[in-house]
């Protein structure tokens, strides 16, 4: 009897822990960064987190790709290609409001290139579709065209990428084998481009831009205009917004609800006139509703 009533006080415990954790991970309203690495898209590293955190919280055989009744409201800020590693920032309930900032907000990267050869994908993990000589490519030669692709410029985002064609993304459209049309070029705002390193045929450039921006067609473009062409080797997003790649983003052993509590920016508190804002509206819905069930007795009397 006595170990009968132990185990059930155990079990009662567990559950207890585990509604606590549970309880604690939906009352996360906020944003915060995580480290992406080389290989996985955005999404595949979105769920892996959602579950690491579903699971630490007990949610039993949690499946992080249905959304559908999921205990954990969870988005990202900009995608990172998969070849990309860097700070991936990410919303929380409430949070995934605040996501649409971060995505129009400013960013950093840096990025190695090879000069010499261009790929479909403009980066490594595509297939290489020219090659051409770099020889006369000198260091002030490529720092004096950078200058040419800073402050607002027009870009022609590249075919393989997130951007989407009814309503299919376009990376995959030409992955099973269907013709694909590049977007328009578009304005985008480059804020500062620097030369890091340039050791032929490998270069580093620093870069600070704007939403919408993409940096293996920055490097295809700047390799064009120095007569020669070129491939995105390593991107690394080093900050996004106010978070930086050493300050900030969680690497996947500190994906617990403790470090997350942490490192979370939460959600600004709505202010007295939002507030006002809201109460009024549901006054004003109120009314309204009053007067259409008003009419409508009126409407059955007459008849």
């Amino acid at each position: 009897m006595a170990m009968a009533s132990s185990s059930r006080a155990a079990i009662a415990i567990s559950m207890a822990v585990q509604n606590s954790s549970l309880s604690k991970l939906q009352s996360f309203n906020g944003i915060f960064a995580i480290y992406k690495k080389q290989g996985p898209t955005s999404a595949d590293v979105l769920n892996t987190l959602k579950k690491a955190l579903l699971k630490e919280a007990g949610v039993a055989n949690p499946n992080p790709r249905k959304r559908n009744k999921q205990p954990l409201k969870i988005g990202h800020g900009g995608t990172l290609d998969s070849n990309a590693s860097g700070v991936l920032v990410v919303g929380i309930g409430e949070g995934t409001k605040m996501l649409t900032t971060m995505l129009a907000g400013s960013k950093k990267y840096r990025a190695i290139g090879e000069l010499g050869k261009a790929t479909d994908s403009l980066d490594v993990t595509g297939n290489v579709i020219e090659e051409k000589s770099y020889d006369h490519i000198t260091k002030e030669a490529f720092e004096e065209k950078l200058k040419q692709f800073t402050g607002e410029i027009m870009q022609v985002p590249p075919l393989y990428s997130a951007l989407k064609k009814d309503g299919k993304r376009m990376s995959v459209l030409l992955k099973q084998g269907q013709e694909v049309e590049a977007k328009p070029a578009r304005p985008v705002t480059v804020y500062s481009l620097s030369l890091q390193d340039f050791s032929p045929p490998y270069f580093t450039i620093d870069v600070e831009c704007g939403g919408g921006f993409y940096v293996r067609s920055l490097v295809d473009d700047l390799a064009k205009a120095l007569c020669s062409c070129a491939h995105i080797k390593e991107l690394t997003r080093t900050k996004q917004g106010q978070f930086t790649l050493e300050e900030h983003a969680l690497k996947e052993d500190r994906w617990t609800l403790t470090d997350i509590t942490q490192a979370l920016q939460p959600c600004p508190k709505p202010s007295g006139q939002h507030k006002n804002v809201k109460k009024a509206k549901s006054n004003l819905y109120f009314l309204f509703s009053c007067l259409v069930q008003t009419l409508n007795t009126k409407n059955k009397s007459n008849t």
